[in-house]
């Protein structure tokens, strides 16, 4: 069943630029009121007054932070309906070479961030018999080389999206994994720009592992989700084969497939990384600027506009 969205309150993570942020605006369009979360705040400031809604700096790997932020919405909307937990990074590198602190934050943010989100936002779902809608990925069961943090957590988030919802059904709170395949964001932009051989790599993919989504179409399902309650989402919709053959695509037969190719892809992308010389793309912001503050509510507070 279709739902209305008009007048609810959706809380978005990583909302200042990308699926975040169209999926706000989409939502927006839609009658929704939007509490918008993330780590930029000059861009959360301008999406926010582009929709009339209110954001929060806010890093959700920090609880204390997450706390003050839901707490803020609260006292701007009095609930919150559904949950759009989003926020998400990629790493460069493999394990034996990569920057292992930007190994392990991609792990914090893209799995235990969803965690303290939920943690923050679940009571005041049950309270409004809301909806929780995780961003997990593709990625979920699908494993790449170079990819092994952002697989790991994202293979962590559906199945923590498949126990919570268990959790929580017996208090009409729906909850749903998404899994998008490559969206055209500043993400994948920034993968394909930083490392020449990821993007000749993905030429060399089946779709829709090889192919990219542009980002109003990847929003336009979630905010379909929303209004559905959805349980699965799938990005373009041939990401469900994919789903339905996860066995097959972590067979030893598949592996073998892709080691081939690994032998040469791996050693150039670890070399290509080293001279990149950075963890992450160069639009995204792994922690927020003043992160030792940010635990604390008044920095939050400072941060919280209308």
């Amino acid at each position: 069943m279709k739902r209305s969205l008009s007048g609810q309150v959706v809380l978005v993570t990583g909302a200042a630029r990308g699926i975040g942020a169209h999926t706000a605006r989409l939502a927006a369009a839609r009658g929704a009121k939007l509490a918008l979360v993330g780590l930029e705040p000059d861009r959360l400031r301008a999406v926010a007054e582009e929709l009339d809604a209110v954001w929060f700096a806010a890093d959700v790997t920090d609880q204390a932070s997450m706390a003050a932020a839901v707490e803020g919405v609260l006292a701007a909307y009095g609930r919150i309906d559904a949950v759009v937990a989003n926020a998400g990074v990629a790493s460069r590198g493999t394990m034996a070479t990569g920057d292992v602190e930007a190994l392990v934050r991609t792990v914090e943010v893209n799995l235990v961030g969803v965690m303290r989100t939920a943690a923050a936002c679940l009571p005041h779902l049950i309270a409004s018999r809301g909806y929780l809608l995780i961003v997990a990925s593709a990625a979920s069961f699908a494993a790449l080389p170079g990819m092994a943090p952002y697989c790991a957590s994202k293979a962590g988030v559906e199945h923590f999206g498949n126990a919570v919802r268990l959790e929580v059904a017996h208090h009409g709170v729906a909850v749903g994994t998404a899994h998008p395949s490559w969206i055209d964001t500043d993400l994948v932009r920034d993968a394909k720009d930083d490392l020449p051989g990821f993007k000749d790599s993905l030429r060399r993919l089946p779709p829709p592992m090889g192919s990219t989504t542009s980002v109003e179409r990847c929003a336009a399902a979630f905010v379909d989700a929303l209004q559905r309650r959805r349980r699965k989402v799938f990005v373009p919709r041939s990401v469900l084969l994919m789903y339905w053959l996860r066995t097959l695509l972590n067979s030893r037969l598949a592996e073998k497939v892709v080691e081939a190719q690994a032998r040469r892809s791996v050693p150039l992308m670890e070399e290509q990384v080293r001279t990149l010389g950075r963890g992450f793309g160069a639009n995204t912001a792994p922690r927020l600027p003043g992160a030792a503050e940010s635990a604390s509510p008044g920095f939050i507070a400072d941060r919280y506009h209308r």
